[in-house]
């Protein structure tokens, strides 16, 4: 194991003391994403980056796909960094699901502050971890210590539509800014679980679900409400969707997924049993949610369209299905997809993303988990597959070697899980500062 190198004389700089107020002003600058439908964009929110960075010398590139869809990439290479070594990308978007305000106990873009939280759209998904790095980079510029490598920065947009006019949109039209990186590290890991009073787990992303958004459409014979209609395409797709619906996909357990479940057997003390694995996770909280996702392939009919008049049976349905593949299931997804729509039901892939796993192994790694040890003693990180997407199936492609580890220690009682894109979303304080001590220590020996 790495040792932990000395860190700069203490009071030289505080890597927290702008985090909770940069997440604040991150969540009133509305970035909602709403997919094909004109938004806000993210340009107001990159150009705030860009004068925070310039603000302490580091000087950035906006890059716009579309007008107002704009991603910031920004090189930190400052005299004292090892510069043999390869940059490592640090990505954040800056874009977030949006909000419905009569639902929230607060303005959902106000960026408050109660009860010891930050809250608002965008708290956990992802303003925080803008905030972290954002707030450790300016107290390291501004002191002049620099990271022990070169640091990319790519703030992206559009990462909660698939990253099509972003992260992917940067691989496409500008990969020179990603392929001198070897690794990186983003969101939705690093976060903690606490498994008893001596022992949190804190959770590394290795691997993330591939997305396959399908468009599923049935055609069938138009005619007259009150007729008979042996080819109603209303009821073809009703059925192909309900056979999707209620499908239930073996068990397809993958390296990170065998790792994390292995980590839980040895902090429960327990010998997990393959048919009672997803009960037993219950006991770790909201978190087994998203691991009980990870167990399978799913596929979850999302939209339905047909028709438009109530005595009119149209000639088209179509039904939108959200599907998720494990690492190596992709095969078997479509496979299956086929049998269960049927003959008279076709599909067209709105979203092909592949799933993207790397070894839990390495100096990245060692450093996360010294870095987290030093400021949680009761830390031990462990990896795991998250059953949504990010930025990192871009990165991907290039052959970048991608993590999620965006550090939050975290009440026990929080449902964390249920934050992402959820009603009342936010972050504890204290949290986001425990990040970014773990980020700035981070820096220091990755």
């Amino acid at each position: 194991m790495t040792s932990v190198p000395s860190q700069p004389a203490p009071n030289t700089y505080v890597p927290e003391a702008e985090v909770v107020g940069l997440a604040s002003e991150l969540i009133r600058i509305d970035t909602s994403n709403y997919g094909p439908e004109p938004g806000p964009g993210e340009r107001a929110a990159a150009e705030r980056v860009a004068e925070l960075l310039d603000e302490v010398g580091i000087s950035s590139q906006l890059y716009e796909s579309e007008p107002r869809r704009t991603s910031l990439v920004a090189d930190w290479s400052p005299d004292g960094v090892d510069a043999s070594v390869p940059p490592l990308l640090i990505h954040a978007h800056l874009d977030v699901v949006p909000a419905n305000a009569a639902d929230w106990q607060v303005d959902p873009f106000a960026g408050e502050i109660k009860d010891g939280c930050v809250w608002g759209r965008g708290a956990v998904d992802m303003k925080d971890f803008d905030a972290m790095l954002l707030s450790v980079v300016r107290a390291r510029a501004k002191a002049g210590v620099a990271p022990r490598r070169p640091i990319r920065m790519i703030f992206t947009a559009d990462e909660e539509a698939g990253g099509l006019l972003g992260s992917q949109w940067l691989v496409d039209h500008h990969p020179e800014h990603i392929r001198d990186c070897t690794e990186a590290i983003g969101e939705v890991g690093g976060f903690s679980v606490t498994v008893k009073d001596d022992l949190r787990l804190y959770l590394i992303q290795t691997a993330e679900k591939g997305m396959n958004w399908l468009k599923l459409i049935a055609d069938g014979t138009a005619g007259h409400g009150s007729m008979r209609n042996l080819d109603n395409a209303v009821t073809e797709l009703s059925a192909a969707v309900a056979r999707i619906g209620n499908y239930k996909w073996p068990d397809r357990i993958t390296a990170s997924q065998q790792a994390f479940l292995n980590a839980v057997s040895e902090a429960l003390e327990i010998d997990l049993d393959p048919d009672t694995v997803e009960a037993t996770l219950q006991r770790l909280g909201s978190i087994s949610r998203m691991i009980g996702a990870t167990m399978s392939n799913t596929a979850n009919p999302t939209m339905l369209q047909a028709g438009y008049k109530h005595n009119v049976i149209p000639g088209q349905a179509t039904a939108a299905v959200d599907g998720r593949t494990v690492p190596g299931g992709e095969e078997e997804f479509f496979a299956t997809i086929k049998e269960l729509i049927g003959d008279k039901v076709h599909y067209e892939e709105m979203v092909n993303l592949q799933a993207v796993e790397t070894d839990f192994a390495g100096a990245l790694v060692e450093a996360m988990q010294i870095s987290l040890v030093a400021e949680d003693p009761q830390a031990k990180a462990v990896p795991y597959l998250m059953s949504g997407g990010t930025d990192a199936k871009a990165w991907a492609r290039l052959g970048v070697q991608c993590f999620g580890f965006a550090p939050l220690k975290l009440p026990p009682e929080l449902d964390f899980v249920g934050m992402f894109h959820g009603i009342d979303e936010r972050v504890p304080t204290e949290s986001l500062e425990f990040g970014a001590r773990v980020l700035d220590r981070f820096l220091a020996i990755a």
